[in-house]
């Protein structure tokens, strides 16, 4: 794959339906290279639980000054074009952002890779595929986890990695890539 993004979002909670995005942060590679950034952090017009607080650090004094998600989604829906979004649990991300397009009447449709579901077919043997375990298993520093520019910089090295995984079992394409992350896990 020569090019895509990496992306994540955090959010108020866990439903597309209830809660409300409160920052998206995205790296666009070509050629196994960042060539560009996007990051900021949204103004969800709720209160923000204090649990997701202390999980991400975001709290409402952060974010009261903040655009709201209808003034990013169009320079953000620019910066991601037509490209493939890789997302870690990228169901999640891909939910929120596709609901809030829909309300603002934006189309959203780009395809997506998930590292997760990559991480099951790759690395079956590692018991947990969360984000922190991968980046035990490839030993990386996550900055700031739980906060989505830093996520989002793991998981684009995590997938590098994939990549050259998948690259030693002659997947190289993106369709190729797709079919693998669909396939049928297979343990050691």
């Amino acid at each position: 794959m020569k090019s895509y993004v990496v992306l994540d979002i955090e959010t108020t909670g866990l439903s597309k339906h209830r809660h409300k995005i409160t920052e998206i942060a995205a790296v666009k590679i070509k050629n196994k290279k960042i060539v560009d950034k996007f990051h900021t952090l949204i103004n969800p017009e709720v209160k923000i639980p204090s649990f997701i607080t202390r999980l991400t650090g975001i709290d409402n004094e952060l974010v009261k000054n903040k655009p709201l998600i209808h003034e990013v989604l169009p320079n953000f829906l620019n910066f991601l074009e037509n490209e493939v979004i890789v997302a870690h649990c990228a169901t999640f991300d891909y939910g929120f952002l596709l609901k809030n397009c829909e309300e603002h009447n934006l189309i959203f449709n780009n395809e997506k890779l998930c590292t997760r579901k990559l991480a099951n077919r790759l690395l079956t043997n590692l018991p947990s595929k969360k984000l922190s375990c991968l980046c035990e298993y490839y030993d990386l520093t996550n900055e700031t986890a739980h906060r989505a520019l830093s996520d989002t910089l793991v998981t684009a090295e995590i997938f590098s990695n994939f990549l050259d995984e998948l690259s030693k079992r002659d997947i190289k394409c993106m369709e190729d890539v797709f079919k693998f992350e669909q396939s049928k896990i297979i343990r050691d």
